[in-house]
């Protein structure tokens, strides 16, 4: 697969993640439902109520509109690597099964090889839109939805979004707009005011969620595609790279090119 972000409407979204060293990635808000397979290395969620810890050939479904702290740990081949997919909201809807719902993590230790084809069927029918039937699509990710609830899970409707998210909501829809107080208020149909009294009382305010939403979608791009880092410092909002660098590192801790450190391996081992 490709390293980009790949989105087939009415069937979902998929990409891979690669990485050539152990990063862990503080409090990263997942906003709709995921499910996330190994493929190298391991994975270490951690979050609220618990922390589970998954292998190469495992996976796990998240919950949306929750944050976890994230550590990807390299295997013994010297990456971390790993696949997540994202169905269209109805396909969802559609699904009916009895299992339990999944509150925040659905862990997922299969047997044998089936479950792991069935997440690349889904992976390569979203990817390869041009050789896969529509409905063929959306078959494959309707069948890992049965997949999970015979793994003892299933998800289920969101509850309505609170304020915070339905504006995480608004400047996630374009990352790198010159966002300001004015314009949020208007795009929300309350005023400035009222916009900071109510982010201020769940706990935040607009230039720290508009960073957030900025150096989380930094992230996706960084692990999932080929896109030069000056590029994705201006997708999301900076014109100076080393200015975007700088946030980067005061939000999760290191460099962007961290997360790249294997494109400096493979050049040097060529």
């Amino acid at each position: 697969m490709s390293p980009e972000i790949h989105t087939r409407p009415g069937v979902g979204s998929t990409a891979r993640i690669v990485q050539r060293q152990a990063l862990r990635f503080a409090r990263v808000f997942i906003d709709t439902p995921i499910l996330i397979f190994i493929t190298h290395g391991e994975k270490l969620l951690s979050w609220a109520d618990g922390e589970c810890v998954l292998h190469a050939g495992e996976a796990l479904a998240i919950a949306g509109g929750q944050h976890f702290d994230v550590t990807n740990r390299i295997g013994a081949d010297g990456r971390y690597e790993a696949f997540w997919l994202v169905w269209e909201p109805a396909l969802l809807a559609a699904q009916v099964c009895d299992a339990p719902p999944i509150r925040d993590v659905l862990a997922i230790h299969p047997q044998g090889d089936a479950f792991a084809n069935a997440c690349l069927h889904a992976r390569d029918a979203i990817a390869q839109a041009d050789t896969v039937p529509e409905g063929v699509a959306r078959h494959r990710m309707a069948e890992l939805l049965v997949w999970l609830a015979h793994h003892g899970g299933r998800f289920v409707e969101a509850p309505p979004p609170s304020f915070v998210r339905r504006v995480r909501g608004l400047l996630d829809a374009e990352p790198g707009r010159a966002w300001n107080t004015d314009q949020v208020a208007g795009a929300m149909a309350i005023s400035e005011a009222t916009l900071r009294r109510r982010l201020a009382a769940e706990g935040t305010a607009l230039s720290e969620l508009l960073v957030d939403v900025r150096m989380t979608r930094a992230m996706q791009l960084l692990q999932s595609t080929a896109m030069p880092v000056t590029r994705i410092a201006e997708s999301v909002g900076y014109e100076s790279a080393s200015r975007f660098a700088l946030r980067f590192r005061s939000r999760f801790g290191f460099a962007p090119t961290a997360i790249r450190g294997h494109r400096r391996v493979l050049t040097e081992s060529a």
